[in-house]
């Protein structure tokens, strides 16, 4: 593993098995002002996660030994919810629906612009680093618990991604209000709306089926060519969708 003496900004695990790409991340990374650690293969990446506890990781799809979706999935599995950048060179949608179902919080497909590549960082990070405020979210029996990272259904813990719990911050505070795609995916990701991406949608759609696998009804509605919606619910379903909750 290398480790780059910089300022002492966020630090950024790179775990990416071409040199030249590697190289060039750490030198980008470092003239932006993080801390950048790199690795070559999937098992130093885990390795090095235990033992630098980075603020974000760059974590390649193929590489040696352990692949990076192996990588993601072993994290999330033990708890840890590092912000990850999954990088891969493959650009089918099924390949970028395979990584987000493995935790990812977002998905770069090679070769990518480094403008791009840092907003997304910045993005992660900084939804990170937000959900430190002590704050909590309520609507009949769901609660979203902002400083612990919890997300609870009759107090009953569920299982969701770091951009899942995002999405479901930022629909929570803003319930009944209808929010645009192009404004999601700036508030989550930090970058213009891409008309073809489908990030968000995949990941609404997984947040929605661990919500309604609680028995909850469909909080989260779709508005056509708009974006996406949190009803308030006060646990009364009569098996046409939540309820309004008196004095949201």
């Amino acid at each position: 593993m290398t480790t780059t003496n910089g300022p002492a900004g966020p630090t950024v695990l790179v775990a990416e098995d071409d040199p030249e790409i590697r190289k060039a991340l750490e030198r980008i990374l470092n003239y932006e002002k993080y801390t950048p650690l790199t690795v070559n293969d999937g098992a130093a990446a885990l390795e090095a996660v235990a033992e630098h506890e980075p603020d974000a990781v760059i974590l390649d799809v193929m590489m040696p030994f352990v692949d990076g979706l192996s990588v993601c999935r072993k994290l999330r599995a033990d708890g840890n919810r590092v912000p990850i950048l999954m990088l891969t060179a493959r650009h089918e949608t099924s390949d970028k629906v395979e990584g987000l179902d493995a935790g990812a919080d977002d998905y770069l497909a090679k070769p990518f612009e480094m403008e791009e590549l840092l907003a997304r960082l910045r993005a992660l990070i900084r939804r990170s680093n937000d959900n430190d405020t002590a704050e909590v979210f309520e609507t009949g029996s769901l609660k979203l618990d902002l400083p612990r990272r919890l997300v609870t259904v009759d107090a009953k813990p569920v299982d969701v991604t770091r951009t899942e719990f995002a999405i479901l911050e930022l629909l929570m505070n803003n319930i009944d209000i209808v929010l645009e795609r192009a404004v999601m995916y700036d508030r989550i990701w930090g970058y213009d709306f891409d008309g073809d991406s489908r990030s968000l949608d995949v990941h609404v759609g997984y947040l929605r089926r661990k919500l309604e696998a609680t028995g909850l009804p469909r909080l989260i509605e779709t508005v056509r060519g708009v974006g996406f919606v949190l009803r308030p619910y006060n646990g009364n379903d009569n098996g046409n969708g939540a309820q309004p909750v008196e004095g949201s």
